[in-house]
């Protein structure tokens, strides 16, 4: 049996919980760090008064035999979502591809896409080995123990300063984060060169998301509101994908879409106040569904780090010298599956 470590893992998406699983399994101590108040990274939910929206990851397929047997360890949980009424629309909302079937089931955790993140992270946090709304800052050797780990992390606001801490006695670090982020860690903490520019190679776009709820349309004069098809990709300048949220299994009745901007668009319009992408993607909404009525809620989210233009091509690095590996879905893809291979394969590669 091997010998039991201390690692500490950065990101508690599903690349990171599924590491933290497989090496807690192997019976080594991990301490997951995450510096939202949930873990899930984009596997994310947005409460609203009339209901929720998956504003991230839409659902989610599965190919590989390793990601069906974890999902059993959850059983019931995850539903699937019938999206074989997904269309592709021309940039005036015609379809121009009518009845594609789904070529593979499409899955959603059900009563929201939270839901499996969460529950697969349940052991983690009983056992406190969870450490939530914590950001890690820093990476250096350990002055006090030369062969290990330090890491330097900020906590929740106060009025009056963050709450800092440095965490020390970690013999391997794992980085389960965007790209981007991961490069930064590393630069900063002037470690791992040739790591971050491998990773600084990888190309991940942005997406504006925008979600929208009409409550009147469960009265008896709104019953068509809106489109015949529940989700949709679209060819429109600005958005890339439509969902109708209330479709879904297990969620709230009420009439609610979550709209994804394209990857070009986003970019172009990155940085723009949100009020002013929020009236344009509504305009294009409009465009492409034909619903004219007024949204009663209306909110936008950026995610800086959405799909994955140009991945790195292999599925995780790991530099035994230093004891350092990186892991997410942008080693090979988008997929949340790419995301779950990724981080049981580090962890089966740190042994």
């Amino acid at each position: 049996m091997p010998e039991s470590r201390h690692v500490a893992i950065i990101g508690a998406g599903i690349a990171g919980i599924a590491c933290a699983r497989t090496l807690a399994q192997a019976g080594h101590t991990v301490r997951l760090f995450e510096k939202n108040g949930h873990p899930g990274g984009r596997m994310a939910t947005r409460e609203s008064p009339f209901g929720s929206f998956d504003h991230g990851t839409q659902y989610f397929t599965v190919r590989d035999q390793r990601f069906a047997l974890a999902l059993q360890t959850v059983p019931e949980l995850c539903k699937p979502w019938s999206a074989n009424t997904v269309r592709v629309l021309d940039e005036h909302g015609r379809v121009a591809a009518a009845g594609l079937p789904a070529r593979e089931p499409h899955w959603v955790p059900a009563p929201s896409m939270n839901a499996l993140p969460a529950a697969w992270a349940a052991p983690l946090q009983r056992s406190e080995s969870l450490v939530l709304d914590t950001r890690v800052t820093r990476l250096e050797r350990d002055a006090s123990q030369i062969h290990h780990w330090a890491l330097h992390t900020v906590g929740h606001e106060t009025a009056t300063d963050h709450h800092r801490e440095t965490h020390r006695g970690f013999d391997s670090v794992v980085l389960a984060m965007p790209a981007w982020q991961a490069c930064e860690l590393l630069q900063n903490s002037e470690l791992a060169d040739p790591m971050a520019q491998e990773i600084a190679a990888v190309e991940v776009a942005p997406c504006w998301t925008l979600m929208l709820a009409f409550p009147n349309a469960m009265q008896p004069a709104f019953s068509t509101l809106g489109p015949q098809w529940n989700a949709a990709r679209s060819t429109h300048h600005r958005i890339a994908w439509l969902a109708r949220e209330s479709s879904k299994p297990g969620r709230e009745p009420i009439e609610r879409w979550t709209v994804q901007a394209s990857a070009n668009w986003s970019r172009e319009h990155f940085n723009d106040d949100p009020l002013r992408v929020q009236a344009k993607l509504c305009k294009a909404f409009s465009e492409v569904t034909g619903i004219r009525a007024e949204p009663t809620h209306v909110q936008t989210h950026r995610w800086a780090y959405a799909q994955t233009t140009k991945p790195l091509g292999k599925g995780h690095l790991w530099d035994a010298r230093v004891r350092l590996g990186v892991c997410g879905d942008w080693c090979t893809g988008h997929r949340v599956e790419d995301a779950f291979l990724s981080g049981v394969g580090l962890a089966l590669t740190m042994g």
